[in-house]
């Protein structure tokens, strides 16, 4: 069954979390105004999925199921699925900002391949309960929230090492027919207003850390689970054009000894295949975010044209607006082509899926992170001061004041100045606002720190490959004599390679060696 937004939204009213905003409870997540645009940002994947022109993006086949489903939740089998998944974020998030939906796909994707992975390696049945969960998700059509990022209180110290270990979900009780979890994530996307959460490891463990290395999916309204939301968006304010509309709510997602039964245990202490699931679920993160934050780019694209031709200015005549623009698409499709490279260079997983290009998806995402903040400087330069200067929409319907401003706060004659004002709160909203700052903050660590990304890109470019052709163009030929090995993590170990040192042995030999010569 695909659900329309408002199907979701109705779905909503079944569950019951406790759930709490600016420090009051919410009674009910689908009518508490603090939470409606993200409820719509949301809603926007699922009525795109029934619009003729958007289905061929927007719905896929599901092999293991024969089914037709919405793509956020679609594991994907090959290059074309990528493009499509690409192409389907970009859509929706054009529209909405962010539809926070992704992050649902992206964490099905890892864990279709890490269960696979941890049943090859150890005889579990992972794969056939996440199967079965996936199906159900897919026939339900829900969404679920991510909860991957742990709060992790002292970071020089391993989980198993914090003064108090709730600081990290772990696994506190192995039952017979279950788990218990506890702890707390930090950072949930979406938290108060999904059907599910997928509890998933944020690092690597080690095997002493092994109850820390758990995944399992849970009820957002299970016994024992807390949120502690931020309100989505900006609800109720006049001025923001865009994020009164759609918006992101993010949670504190506390878990307080909760029973999960083995059906949605899916890892409990597989140390380095939990490790594997980070990785997996990062790299399939990361290439949806280019998707997403190029929808953000055609937002600021748009706005930005409209703000110059309603300042009276033309691209085609002024040399520096062209060249900002210029600049600012050049930024959006430069991320966003390594978002289609990334797509094209897949490999094949064993379990059958398709995995992006980890050097292509982590570059491009890195460029978004560094360069949200030249998007956003962009859109200033060519709107001028107005967006920050313009008085607040209340004096657009002020009669001691609306003539006189309407009179002189206009640009071209032939462009009425409401709509001028019009597009300018929109570009304040989305480039100067608390709201503004806040996506530029998830545009920088959403997805793992830039630095995870430069050691996903240093880990995984065949750096030794570049330095064998220059060898072998000056004819030095020391690779092939094994005179260097690659240091670079990924290429034949987690740490990279190392020269061994001599033995003792070694060393005396060379001495008496040396002396007899």
């Amino acid at each position: 069954m695909l659900m329309t937004a408002a199907d979701y939204r109705e779905s909503l009213r079944r569950y019951k979390p406790r759930v709490f905003v600016n420090g009051e409870a919410v009674a009910s997540v689908a009518d508490e105004p603090l939470l409606a645009p993200g409820v719509a940002g949301v809603g926007v994947t699922y009525d795109f999925a029934h619009r003729a022109e958007h289905v061929p993006i927007m719905t896929a086949r599901q092999t293991t199921s024969g089914k037709t489903v919405n793509r956020m939740l679609h594991i994907n089998e090959s290059s074309q699925d990528l493009l499509y998944k690409l192409e389907a974020v970009r859509l929706v998030c054009r529209t909405s900002g962010c539809a926070q939906r992704y992050l649902t796909h992206d964490a099905l994707n890892g864990l279709y391949q890490a269960t696979r992975l941890t049943d090859d390696r150890h005889g579990t049945d992972y794969s056939q309960r996440f199967l079965n969960y996936l199906h159900e998700v897919q026939d339900q059509d829900l969404t679920l929230g991510v909860a991957m990022t742990d709060a992790k209180g002292d970071r020089s110290k391993r989980p198993g090492l914090q003064a108090n270990p709730d600081v990290y979900v772990h696994i506190k009780e192995r039952r017979p027919d279950g788990i218990v979890i506890r702890g707390t994530k930090a950072i949930v996307t979406g938290a108060p207003y999904m059907h599910e959460f997928l509890v998933m490891p944020c690092r690597t463990h080690v095997p002493a850390d092994k109850d820390f290395a758990v995944c399992c999916a849970v009820p957002i309204d299970a016994p024992g689970v807390t949120i502690v939301a931020r309100p989505a968006g900006r609800p109720g304010d006049a001025s923001a054009k865009f994020s009164a509309k759609y918006g992101q709510s993010v949670g504190v997602v506390i878990f307080d000894d909760v029973f999960v039964p083995h059906e949605r245990v899916f890892l409990a202490g597989e140390t380095e295949e939990g490790g594997f699931l980070t990785t997996s679920y990062a790299t399939h993160h990361r290439h949806s975010c280019i998707g997403a934050r190029a929808g953000f780019g055609d937002l600021l694209i748009g706005a930005g044209a409209l703000m110059i031709e309603a300042n009276g200015l033309d691209a085609e005549k002024h040399a520096h607006i062209r060249e900002a623009m210029v600049e600012l698409i050049t930024i959006t499709e430069s991320f966003y082509a390594c978002g289609v490279a990334s797509s094209v260079y897949c490999t094949k997983d064993p379990a059958g899926s398709v995995m992006p290009d980890a050097v292509f998806s982590n570059i491009g995402k890195l460029l978004l992170a560094t360069k949200i903040y030249d998007m956003h400087r962009v859109a200033h330069y060519v709107s001028g001061g107005l967006i920050v200067a313009l008085p607040g929409p209340d004096e657009d319907h002020n009669p001691e004041t609306r003539a006189s401003l309407a009179a002189v706060m206009g640009g071209r004659p032939d462009i009425p100045t409401e709509q001028r004002a019009e597009v300018a709160r929109l570009i304040e909203d989305l480039t100067v606002s608390h709201e503004a700052g806040w996506y530029s903050v998830i545009s920088l660590h959403g997805g793992g720190s830039p630095e995870a990304m430069k050691r996903e890109i240093w880990r995984n470019y065949p750096v030794m490959e570049k330095a064998e052709l220059v060898e072998n163009l000056l004819g030095r030929g020391l690779v092939d004599e094994g005179q260097r090995v690659s240091k670079q993590p990924g290429r034949c170990c987690a740490t990279g390679c190392e020269v061994p040192a001599p033995s003792a042995q070694a060393v005396e030999q060379e001495r008496e060696n040396a002396l007899v010569r």
